[in-house]
């Protein structure tokens, strides 16, 4: 009787090598009139995007109101000396072109695509915008009225609010304090102050011209060089900043809104921006935390418990500053059980090194989300514009895998304790006074609002 055939293991099969990113060649130059230009080959398809990156947003145009940038960046689109907004339209649809305009605290941009062939007149309509923006009166009152209702629909949104709370605690009297402008503000919106920050914010030498796609290096540049060179203009004045705020122990700001069925609980702290040396150690810790799906936030909360369906965590790294947060909108009744979890997850990764299978699982979903973020030329231009945004060293992109796979159980402890500052973390809670009140105490000093943020 023969023996019996070995029994075969069933399991996980073990993951492919991981494979080698190539990364398209870039040309950089920088043309008289100061604009910056990076051009980076993709023959993928026979198309190419683009963005016109300006270093200045919300933030630099703060002292004069809330949100002009962004606002200046919407009636940006709506017209020129030579075209009005029909013909923009039409122009565009006859290339197989898009647009768009927008601007955040640090930088506003003119974002675009289009087939290769049809590069220079694409490229024509940006520096149009960038040179001649008309802000016809007509589009600016009808982006103001729609504004206006944004901002009224925003104060019924719980994570609008949490959000905007936990902002104004971290950031006091600094420009990053504010996500967006209250009614009055918008209100009092003049299209010469919209003016002014084109003028001041929207010149060659605070702007950088990125093309991610189907096309010669060379003879590109001779076409950025036809259509860019007129135009001039100098660097925006750089302005100082109040230093943000600084709060000690934990507090707990409760954002009264009546009737609510669910509490949106928001917690947050001072981190890092992306200069930091820090940045990828702490991008891991976070993964490991809330940010990813088994992060050991989800795989508690949500899987284990069912107190809530989109737990996370984030690092968010603005310019001059970073915060770390975490997030969770949850039923009334298990407002004080969530921070208890919350807490416990974040203490615990302060307290012992992970296992070394987990820190694995987390570097590879790290590595395989960014490489997947490579595949397309719209991915590749994301990439290359974080890295001109927040000056980060020209082999960020290349180093970034094996720097996540190099840190440590020991390293991503030591992050832990260093960022994740639990003993001083600021807790949002908007949700039904009536109903989380008396939870909210067990966590802190409480500071009531109404959802004006008033003070109650």
């Amino acid at each position: 009787m023969g023996s019996r055939p070995a029994e075969v293991a069933v399991g996980v099969p073990a993951l492919a090598p991981e494979r080698q990113v190539t990364w398209p060649k870039r040309t950089r130059t920088r043309l008289a009139n100061g604009l910056e230009v990076i051009l980076a080959e993709s023959h993928t398809i026979p198309k190419f995007h683009g963005e016109l990156l300006f270093r200045s947003g919300n933030a630099a145009a703060a002292d004069r109101s809330i949100g002009l940038a962004e606002m200046t960046a919407t009636v940006l689109r709506s017209g020129t000396r030579k075209r009005a907004s029909r013909k923009i339209e039409e122009d565009l649809r006859r290339i197989g072109a898009d647009l768009s305009a927008h601007a955040g605290s640090d930088a506003s941009a003119i974002s675009f695509s289009g087939l290769s062939e049809f590069a220079e007149p694409l490229l024509d309509l940006v520096q149009e915008l960038a040179r001649e923006a008309s802000f016809p009166e007509a589009e600016f009152e009808r982006e103001r009225r729609q504004k206006l209702e944004e901002v009224k629909l925003q104060r019924t949104q719980p994570g609008f609010l949490a959000s905007e709370r936990l902002r104004k605690v971290l950031f006091g009297a600094h420009p990053y304090a504010h996500v967006a402008p209250t009614e009055a503000q918008v209100a009092a919106y003049k299209l010469d102050d919209l003016n002014t920050v084109y003028r001041e914010l929207y010149t060659p030498r605070n702007a950088l011209l990125l093309l991610v796609g189907d096309f010669d290096p060379q003879e590109m540049l001779k076409t950025i060089e036809t259509v860019f060179h007129a135009w001039s203009g100098k660097q925006p004045e750089a302005k100082a900043f109040p230093a943000p705020a600084n709060p000690r122990g934990r507090r707990v700001y409760l954002v009264h809104m009546p009737g609510a069925v669910q509490t949106q609980i928001l917690a947050g702290c001072h981190a890092i921006t992306r200069k930091h040396p820090d940045w990828i150690k702490l991008g891991v810790t976070n993964c490991l935390y809330g940010g990813a799906f088994n992060s050991r936030l989800v795989m508690n909360i949500r899987e284990d418990k069912g107190y809530t369906y989109s737990p996370r965590s984030g690092v968010t790294p603005l310019r001059q500053h970073g915060f770390f947060s975490v997030s969770a909108a949850v039923r009334n009744d298990v407002v004080a059980a969530s921070l208890t979890e919350i807490f416990y997850e974040l203490n615990k990764l302060r307290s012992l090194p992970v296992p070394p299978a987990e820190l694995a699982d987390a570097q590879n979903y790290l590595s395989g989300v960014f490489s997947l973020g490579l595949a397309t030329q719209e991915g590749l231009l994301t990439q290359f514009s974080t890295v001109a945004e927040h000056e980060l060293p020209d082999d960020y992109l290349e180093t970034y895998r094996a720097k996540v796979r190099a840190v440590t159980p020991e390293e991503l402890l030591a992050t832990a304790r260093k960022y994740l500052d639990s003993g001083n973390m600021q807790m949002v809670l908007a949700g039904d006074r009536s109903q989380i009140e008396s939870q909210a105490v067990l966590f802190g000093e409480v500071e009531l609002f109404d959802a004006q943020g008033n003070r109650l």
